[in-house]
């Protein structure tokens, strides 16, 4: 038996720039993007025959992959030429698809993480990215950016590039401690109660992109935010923050009308007249998790002005996917 951990994550500043749309024709793409708390778990076992069980929000019995209904699963099997005798489980910390959280990619990283764990190879965080990214946009189709997959592979607070090239360069923000203890506790996270489909989010994003000289601006200028947190952050700066965010967003929102709407708009009016300094809602938009940033003091009156919302607590994570549990390993 295997289990694999792998980190959801959020994104902080320049989402949408891991597009290929933008990064294909531009110099660079760059996100601000850190891996958290919250987990996928994935199990494969040895299943007694040569038939395949996959267990997630239905359970499938296949007999062979061409069968299995789940595309990242079917699509996970095929690119590692495993052809069946295995059992699939999966468990989320938050469970819901949609929420903003990377969490399709994830679960791909942990999937291919323990897949080939289950067949004696080891994967590095690299690889774990570059595989997940082809199973899903090239195998699977999904008209989604990168930093998902390679913030679920490599873990910890960085600095994610993507250039013309297909290369993607991590590179680990490096700060004081106390900048980072800082950071966390000024991060607030709720949850809208909403889900939405992201894929068409991305979609609509990426067609919004040719030839709209506006559009493509400002997704620049959400580049050069994303150096300035970084440049800021290592600088243990952390004021400059909220400020960013605020922009980022406001940027973000120009891109595609569906990324936002009244409620959302509503709810972070709310936060930044109790005293939030700026946020988003993470992810492509319309739903999921909205985060805000706050001095601690502020906390109490923004929780109670977004009352209606269920309040997540969150720390950064430090750890990218890993192999939990391994038989193997313990016999």
């Amino acid at each position: 038996m295997i289990i694999s951990r792998t980190p959801l994550r959020m994104s902080l500043v320049g989402g949408g720039s891991d597009l290929p749309a933008f990064y294909k024709s531009e110099e660079v793409g760059a996100v601000i993007s850190s891996a958290i708390d919250k987990y996928i778990y994935v199990n494969v076992n040895k299943k007694f025959d040569q038939g395949i069980r996959v267990g997630y929000s239905i359970n499938e019995e296949v007999t062979a992959v061409d069968q299995i209904k789940h595309p990242l699963v079917r699509e996970s099997m095929r690119y590692l030429g495993l052809n069946g005798g295995v059992e699939i489980t999966t468990i989320a910390d938050i469970p819901s698809k949609g929420t903003g959280l990377g969490s399709s990619s994830s679960f791909t990283v942990g999937l291919l993480h323990a897949l080939n764990a289950y067949m004696g190879k080891y994967s590095s965080a690299e690889v774990l990215g570059k595989d997940a990214c082809k199973v899903e946009i090239e195998l699977c189709k999904e008209p989604i950016g990168k930093q998902d997959q390679y913030a679920a592979a490599y873990g910890g607070f960085n600095l994610i590039e993507f250039r013309p090239d297909e290369s993607v360069v991590v590179s680990p923000l490096i700060c004081k401690a106390a900048t980072i203890k800082s950071l966390q506790s000024s991060l607030l996270m709720f949850y809208t109660g909403t889900t939405r489909n992201a894929s068409s989010i991305l979609q609509e994003q990426s067609d919004s992109l040719a030839n709209n000289p506006v559009k493509l601006q400002a997704l620049r200028q959400m580049v050069k935010l994303a150096y300035s947190l970084r440049d800021e952050l290592q600088a243990n700066n952390l004021e400059a923050m909220g400020e960013i965010l605020h922009e980022n967003w406001l940027l973000k929102k120009s891109l595609v009308a569906s990324i936002s709407n009244q409620e959302i708009d509503r709810w972070y009016e709310l936060a930044m007249n109790a005293g939030a300094q700026g946020g988003k809602i993470l992810g492509a938009g319309a739903g999921g998790f909205l985060l805000m940033t706050a001095p601690p003091e502020k906390h109490t009156a923004i929780k109670a002005a977004l009352s209606m919302l269920k309040h997540v607590p969150v720390e950064l994570e430090p750890l990218g996917s890993r192999i939990v549990f391994d038989t193997a390993r313990s016999e």
